[in-house]
């Protein structure tokens, strides 16, 4: 392990190289703002008065902060407070400025978070998720006031927006018991109903509604929410007083999201199409959208100030993240050393049992293939890779290995149909994309045959699990952090909002599908395995429970299997940087030892 920073290897600094979180700001005071940062080499919550250029931490705790907002008068930072990880905890808040900690809603117990909204005469609405009670929301409406339930069921819901005066608040719910579409309800602070919006029919069709946000207008009672009407996301304004929608002209390929500008004339529009997002303006009335110039590659956040301007969070899988004005500017360049840039993506589309596959394969700079490839397999499921900045791929990389990661049927922004197309054959569905694409990889001369790994995170763990019984000739290697490993075990014990998940994917729960949980379970096939298996996993992860990895780990050293674990006493995974490079050092060394290769840079 290299000890000085200035001679650690490019894979070390990317890790530990300063980034920040797009900044959110008070929608009363927008000089103060809120991001999340590693400076300290843990990611915490960071407040920054533009107007004088202070920054100060906010959050320090052993396994990091992420989760935080300002009120809107910028005069107090809420953040959420767990236990080392396990995401069950309390809002707390503390002075802008800095000073004490206090419980935010002191008649709260803890639980999982499901939304949180503020407002400005001090009232705030707050969601919340346990296993005995399902979801409740909370209206509390001053500072240390007894919170009063406003809402109750037992499937998952959240708090979507509360207006700009407080009298309307959006929740997001999926009371029709399909967790993957989401209905709409405008409920007022005593919890009656103003409007409904439900575009599932009761659960009889697959389409979902989202909260965009209320229009930042006192009086305006218009509410942005995204729909899947036309087989994609895409928004449209919806006023739940006059019974009013509105769609809107923007007929762009691929997912569209938006936020309304500041003065709620316009709207931003972020894109995502084919693994790569770009930004638009959109003001109401018009016939199209205007482009909002940004760099190719990936924009993972957005917003637009008072003033117009818009800033946002750009990367490309070559280049480092950095916040971008559209003024031009860096808007909030973090000091240290700066990330050693990475090689560039390119495209391959593979036709597949489901339709085309889209993948990105990054390759070494120097060398010819066939190389030995990994297949990074991302997390969500719904959720998709794009051409954005990673320092994971970029590692192995740096190690002459071959990255290729799917965006296999489940994946978002491909379409509706896409991502929805996991049903019943849950994680068989993914594998069929995957093996296609290896197929190609092997074919086209990019990867050799003899060395491809699986590998991946959260859901992209599980699939590499799966993937390495169900199809134990594949694969000479198998690297799975924080797996679904047992699917009945692991259903009985992770958060409620993934049970319900669980229930709309398999189509019902373990007593009453248990051949659907068999099939996609990767404890089904772990006499099957032969490749050498690697398995990281949190102690306290709520999402992926240690004890149905355990199971899984217990079936393999019985049978005397080649396999290495490694516990941490965190979530579902790790804020503290390094603790992150040490599990890819762990996972490179694994690799190298068993298919052969040179030691690990800087070890």
């Amino acid at each position: 392990m290299t000890t000085d920073p200035a001679a650690a290897p490019d894979w070390e600094k990317r890790f530990r190289a300063p980034r920040v979180s797009l900044p959110g700001w008070a929608e009363d005071a927008p000089d103060r703002s809120l991001f999340v940062s590693n400076a300290t080499g843990t990611y915490e919550l960071y407040a920054w008065d533009r107007a004088s250029g202070r920054q100060r931490q906010v959050t320090d705790r052993p396994n990091g902060t992420t989760d935080g907002v300002l009120t809107p008068d910028g005069e107090t930072v809420w953040w959420f407070s767990d236990t080392d990880g396990d995401e069950f905890g309390v809002w707390m808040r503390q002075p802008f400025g800095g000073g004490e900690d206090e419980p935010a809603a002191p008649g709260l117990a803890p639980s999982y978070p499901a939304g949180l909204a503020i407002g400005r005469d001090g009232s705030a609405v707050i969601g919340r998720s346990t296993d005995e009670d399902g979801t409740t929301v909370h209206l509390v409406r001053a500072p240390g006031a007894e919170p009063v339930e406003i809402y109750r069921h037992r499937e998952s819901a959240g708090v979507g927006d509360l207006s700009h005066d407080g009298t309307l608040i959006a929740l997001e719910h999926t009371e029709h018991g399909d967790a993957m579409h989401s209905a709409l309800r405008v409920v007022r602070p005593d919890g009656s109903t103003v409007a409904e919006l439900d575009d599932t029919e009761g659960g009889t069709k697959e389409l979902g509604l989202s909260v965009l946000g209320f229009a930042p207008v006192a009086g305006d009672t218009r509410l942005l929410v995204g729909h899947q009407r036309r087989g994609r996301w895409e928004p449209m304004i919806w006023d739940p007083v006059a019974g009013t929608e509105t769609p809107l002209p923007i007929d762009l390929p691929g997912d569209v999201g938006a936020e309304w500008y500041p003065d709620g004339s316009a709207l931003l529009v972020e894109h995502e199409f084919e693994a790569r997002s770009e930004l638009w303006r959109y003001e109401p009335g018009a016939a199209a959208p205007v482009r909002v110039d940004t760099p190719a590659g990936t924009v993972s956040g957005a917003t637009a100030r008072p003033d117009g301007t818009v800033e946002y969070l750009w990367s490309s899988a070559a280049q480092p993240p950095v916040v971008r004005s559209t003024s031009g500017a860096v808007v909030l360049d973090p000091p240290g050393a700066k990330a050693p840039p990475s090689v560039a993506v390119e495209d391959a589309w593979v036709e597949g049992p489901g339709g085309r596959i889209h993948a990105l394969v990054q390759k070494p700079a120097t060398g010819e293939g066939p190389f030995p490839t990994i297949f990074e397999i991302h997390g969500g499921p719904t959720w998709h890779d794009s051409d954005a900045f990673a320092s994971g791929p970029a590692a192995w990389v740096d190690h002459g290995f071959a990255v290729v990661r799917v965006n296999y049927r489940g994946s978002t922004g491909y379409g509706r149909a896409w991502t929805d197309a996991l049903k019943h054959r849950v994680g068989l569905i993914e594998l069929e994309d995957i093996a296609a694409v290896r197929e190609w990889s092997v074919k086209s001369g990019l990867a050799d045959p003899e060395r491809l790994v699986l590998a991946g995170g959260s859901w992209g763990g599980y699939l590499t699990l799966l993937g390495l019984g169900t199809q134990p000739d594949a694969w000479a290697l198998g690297l799975a952090a924080v797996p679904v490993a047992d699917y009945v075990t692991a259903y009985h014990d992770e958060m409620e909002a993934l049970k319900a998940m669980d229930r709309t994917l398999l189509g019902g729960t373990p007593e009453e599908v248990p051949e659907r949980f068999e099939a996609s379970s990767p404890l089904t096939y772990v006499d099957a395995v032969r490749a050498p298996v690697y398995i990281s996993a949190g102690v306290n992860d709520p999402r992926c429970p240690i004890r149905q990895v355990e199971n899984y780990v217990d079936r393999l050293a019985a049978r005397g299997a080649v396999h290495e674990v490694y516990r941490y006493d965190a979530g579902h995974g790790s804020l503290v940087v390094e603790e992150r490079i040490k599990q890819v050092r762990l996972e490179l060394e694994f690799a190298l030892k068993h298919l052969g290769g040179g030691p690990v840079q800087g070890a």
